[in-house]
């Protein structure tokens, strides 16, 4: 736990050291392959309502390991699908090399698809499922290798953007639904696309509150990516594009973000329903292996500023994945 003025306190033998303003802390004191005490849990838990997304070094855990302490703070997703590179033997648990294969499945070198998927400054920023009616409540994420420089990657505080928007902005958009779709983010090559095709046959997209409520913080929450946001309902194409713009350079205005630099055995844990973040784009060209395991946990149906909660549009239900 810390002082609102960032100060490093000790809390169930635990230390949290902020590392920015409004984002981010580093937690030291604790070994997460240990059976954690219950004060423990609850202090870290506080850390990262707090702090948004904490860090920790010199972590030695293994998938069994990784999945019982996410276990302590919620219910691991099982996905369906997962890449050749996923431990088999572990449904929780998604290896992030899988995403070097998926620009080959559609006829493209990864280089490609990193680019035609972030095409845009803001494009690449998102959180883990934004376009499904439940995206998970938070995100684990353990380095096994990686390079010896580059790869970092940012998050972003939506809670302070939100709080950093005039008052007139903010009684504007509470009010608002958006539409998050996968794919949206992503510039299509000329002529015939295998991914275009792919993502018509399999849509994934839900109506979000514009400004989510935060369901422990009761914090309200700028809910904007750059990679599902597609269109404001009832608004025009063209106010939505300038409007969405102006959230989205908002909310990843660089006093809202922090920025981590990887070690083998490193382990970030967040709040997918406050941030959102930008997965490195400087290390492809390197050809140094960058190996990350995740597992992420089981989140509730957004609800707006309103009381309304999101609405699921096509292919995703509360729940099932």
């Amino acid at each position: 736990m810390t002082t609102d003025k960032g100060t490093a306190k000790r809390d169930a033998g635990i230390e949290v050291n902020p590392v920015a303003g409004h984002i981010g802390a580093e937690i030291t004191g604790v070994d997460l392959a240990d059976d954690l005490d219950d004060s423990v849990v609850a202090a870290i838990r506080a850390a990262v309502l707090r702090w948004k997304v904490v860090f920790f070094r010199g972590q030695k855990l293994d998938h069994t390991g990784h999945v019982a302490f996410a276990r302590r703070f919620g219910e691991p997703i099982v996905l369906r699908k997962r890449g050749g590179a996923s431990p088999v033997d572990f449904p929780e648990v998604e290896t992030t090399a899988d995403r070097l294969e998926l620009g080959g499945k559609f006829g493209m070198e990864h280089e490609e698809w990193l680019q035609r998927r972030r095409h845009t400054l803001l494009r690449g920023w998102h959180c883990d499922h934004g376009a499904r009616v439940d995206p998970p409540a938070a995100t684990i994420l353990r380095a096994e290798t990686v390079p010896p420089y580059g790869g970092d990657t940012t998050w972003s505080n939506l809670a302070a953007a939100y709080a950093g928007l005039s008052g007139a902005v903010r009684e504007f958009i509470d009010g608002l639904r958006v539409e998050h779709r996968l794919g949206v983010g992503y510039q299509p090559r000329p002529g015939d696309d295998a991914y275009v095709r792919h993502l018509l046959d399999h849509q994934v997209a839900s109506l979000h509150p514009l400004v989510r409520v935060h369901p422990e913080t009761g914090e309200r929450i700028l809910f904007v990516n750059g990679y599902y946001v597609e269109q404001i309902a009832d608004l025009s194409r063209a106010e939505s594009r300038a409007i969405l713009d102006m959230l989205l350079e908002q909310a990843v205005r660089p006093e809202y973000t922090v920025r981590f630099r990887w070690e083998p055995d490193s382990v970030a844990f967040w709040d997918n329903r406050a941030t959102i973040h930008l997965a490195p784009g400087d290390n492809a060209h390197l050809g140094f292996p960058r190996i990350m395991h995740r597992v992420m946990l089981a989140g509730d149906v957004p609800v707006g500023a309103d009381g309304k909660p999101s609405e699921p549009i096509t292919g995703t239900e509360v729940g099932r994945w």
